[in-house]
């Protein structure tokens, strides 16, 4: 499911009482579970760029956060009937995109596995060459902003699996302790302990680069 289909809203859609800008995210998933596109299209245009943005910071790939940006807002869309209101919609739609960032996380582990079990692996005894991927990073984008914000996303991304998100989700996403705990589904003193040692293992893999 493209996207731009829910950005490209009729004159008739747009022509409501109440500016839909101005409608909560809970009014806009209700008029979503009724069929209405300019509802949904409002929330992918909220919620598109911190969304991408949280990815990229926990994934550092651009391509692939924009490739799971996309993916959550299907999964979301295809679950609205699912999604309750006795929490808040930005914490339904952080946990989606967390479960899909993890997922990836774990497929790259095992390529990479299976990628040096290949590569030591010869035919006849010759050996092969290694072409590394390549790791330039994509132009473009507020996201992809000067050398130290790369260097501080390549060492969020360095960070063990379960550090990752608390610390995005902390310190660039700006959530309380609270709701990253609902997004993650962990218990809050579990929460600010694993912000707590993201936060000591960031500063020991920083603390000569700046």
């Amino acid at each position: 499911m493209a996207l731009d289909k829910f950005e490209k809203r009729s004159a008739e859609v747009l022509q409501t009482i109440v500016p839909i800008e101005t409608l909560s995210d809970h009014a806009l998933i209700e008029a979503a579970k009724n069929s209405d596109e300019a509802a949904f299209a409002e929330i992918v245009r909220r919620y598109r760029s911190p969304i991408t943005n949280y990815l990229y910071r926990f994934l550092n790939d651009y391509e692939e956060a924009v490739d799971l940006a996309q993916e959550t807002f299907v999964r979301v869309y295809f679950a609205l009937e699912r999604y309750h209101t006795d929490y808040a919609f930005s914490t339904y739609i952080y946990r989606i995109a967390t479960n899909l960032a993890i997922s990836e996380i774990r497929k790259r582990k095992r390529r990479k596995l299976i990628s040096l079990t290949g590569f030591f692996q010869y035919d006849n005894e010759e050996e092969q060459d290694f072409h590394p991927t390549d790791e330039k990073p994509l132009p473009d984008v507020n996201l992809v902003e000067n050398e130290q914000s790369k260097t501080i996303a390549r060492a969020i991304a360095a960070l063990p699996e379960k550090y990752r998100a608390p610390i995005v989700l902390r310190e660039i996403e700006e959530k309380t302790y609270e709701e990253i705990a609902q997004i993650l589904e962990l218990g809050l003193g579990t929460t600010k302990s694993r912000i707590s040692r993201a936060r000591s293992l960031l500063k020991e893999k920083l603390k000569n680069q700046f």
